[in-house]
């Protein structure tokens, strides 16, 4: 198989490439029973066709089935099997964030198959490769390096659409994502295991550079892949929109004042981009402590799994950031046992007053959704916001990626397999009662340009990025520029289902 020229993540797809391998791809697709969702259905499931909503019914929300890639959004219900109208959230209270800014977090864990809003980034990357004949799901594989979740999507979009996907991630990782690719995996050899943990980003890309030597081989990656960014302008944004526009009603002063969202591969940031458009909202982005590299061009391990860390990502809006906050792995460690312990949850009832039914709530919430929900904290904290002050985040995953974690932290931390009343008072009260300002820096225009001339070190003397290319993201109008793709994606994908036949299929 010969490798294609100039596919560099600056060749957006925006016509069909190949027709030889996109008839392949129609040919695959129509034997599958694949209809692709356009990103304007994503963004509003209203528009999805009342047949394929009616088919859905029948189809469970883990199942790996072509309807499946209908629930690829933010509207699902809590039992994941129906839309809603707004997308489900939790607003957390004063006596749990100890701020009196309203703190609102849409639930990651409703998407389906991994339970994470990363497959919507997974499919955001790979539809329009495919639309477009650049990527032959008949012959070639995608690879899909991560830090969890993101090649969790990509193998369940993988193993939908027919084609074999390669899982790379490092090899620290919970014990949970390892179990659910291998139920995914078309062979055990489609999970490679590089060194490290959550900070160890360089490593999977030195994997990916010599499997990429393999034209077989097609690299989807999500630090340099501007669908991901692209995906969540479109689809997330809104999402987050809508939430803030139903709260509105009944509070008429409201104003969403902030957005903040770990950096990971940044693609979720670019919801920030789509908010201040409409908003004037501010962007903060959460990293370690641990490894502070925006905060202080710093390094370091951590384990708040799924944010990734030790260098800027392509697809990050770094001029458009307005603040950067550190959190620290210590905290989402505990609070992640403090949600999810019979001891915890006894004294956020007993203690703090939380409801019940918030306290059952807190199973949505994995280690990078609680730091987000502290980033959001202390973003009130340094900003003095008020009761007509919104925050709005997402929770990524929940627990259930990180019950190993959680007996990791309990025997290491505390000698024993269970949290103690004590402990949990000492976790609630230092990190999240007693979160402060600390490690909170103001993105000022000197510091937008350290964070942005930090990225050139990756991807132009690492990775082979046209210095002009990289630069050229600096400009605001560069960014505005790629949102006329969407549409463009858009009809692509009509003309593909139309020509594969499924357009009016359920």
């Amino acid at each position: 198989m010969e490798k294609r020229a100039n596919t560099g993540p600056f060749d957006f797809p925006a016509k069909v490439e190949d027709p030889k391998v996109r008839a392949r791809a129609l040919a695959l697709l129509k034997a599958k029973g694949v209809r692709l969702p356009t990103f304007a259905e994503l963004a509003e499931p209203a528009l999805i066709p009342k047949d394929v909503r009616a088919a859905l019914g029948r189809i469970g929300p883990d199942d790996a089935h072509p309807l499946n890639l209908y629930r690829v959004h933010w509207f699902n219900d809590l039992k994941r099997t129906a839309q809603v109208s707004t997308p489900e959230h939790i607003e957390l209270p004063e006596t749990l964030t100890g701020v009196k800014a309203r703190i609102v977090v849409a639930l990651g864990a409703l998407f389906p198959m991994i339970r994470a809003h990363k497959v919507l980034a997974a499919y955001a990357c790979l539809a329009p490769r495919l639309v477009s004949g650049r990527f032959d799901p008949a012959r070639q594989r995608a690879v899909w390096p991560s830090t969890g979740n993101y090649c969790r999507g990509g193998m369940a979009i993988s193993k939908i659409l027919g084609c074999r996907g390669v899982a790379v991630l490092p090899e620290g990782m919970s014990r949970e994502r390892f179990d659910w690719l291998g139920q995914w995996v078309s062979a055990p050899e489609d999970i490679v295991r590089t060194p490290g943990t959550e900070s160890n980003v360089k490593e999977i890309y030195d994997r990916c550079a010599e499997l990429a030597r393999d034209p077989a081989n097609e690299i989807v990656n999500q630090f340099s892949e501007f669908g991901n960014a692209l995906g969540h302008w479109r689809c997330t944004g809104p999402a987050l929109d809508s939430i803030f526009l139903t709260l509105r009603k009944k509070s008429r002063d409201l104003r969403l004042a902030g957005f903040v969202s770990a950096s990971g591969s940044a693609g979720t940031l670019a919801a920030g981009d789509y908010l201040k458009d409409r908003h004037g909202t501010r962007i903060a982005v959460v990293e370690a402590v641990e490894c502070p590299t925006l905060l202080m061009n710093g390094y370091g391990e951590h384990n708040i799994q799924g944010i990734g860390d030790k260098h800027v990502p392509l697809i990050h809006n770094v001029m458009n950031t307005d603040l950067v906050i550190g959190v620290s792995d210590q905290a989402t460690d505990g609070l992640n046992a403090v949600f999810n312990t019979d001891a915890g949850h006894e004294f956020l009832a007993r203690r703090l007053g939380v409801a019940p039914e918030l306290v059952r709530s807190l199973r949505h919430f994995g280690l990078s959704s609680i730091a987000n929900i502290l980033g959001a904290i202390k973003m009130a904290k340094h900003g003095a916001l008020g009761p007509d002050d919104m925050i709005v985040t997402v929770a990524t995953d929940g627990h259930e990626m990180y019950r190993s974690e959680l007996q990791r932290y309990l025997r290491r931390r505390h000698n024993s397999g269970e949290l103690t009343p004590e402990v949990a008072a000492e976790v609630v009260g230092q990190h999240l009662i007693g979160a402060g300002t600390e490690h909170v820096l103001d993105a000022t225009p000197r510091e937008r340009e350290r964070i942005f001339n930090l990225g050139y070190f990756t991807w132009v003397e690492q990775q082979g990025v046209a210095l002009a290319d990289f630069d050229r993201r600096r400009s605001q109008v560069f960014w505005r520029g790629l949102h006329d793709l969407v549409p463009q994606w858009d009809e692509m994908i009509a003309a593909f289902n139309r020509d594969s036949g499924m357009a009016a299929a359920a």
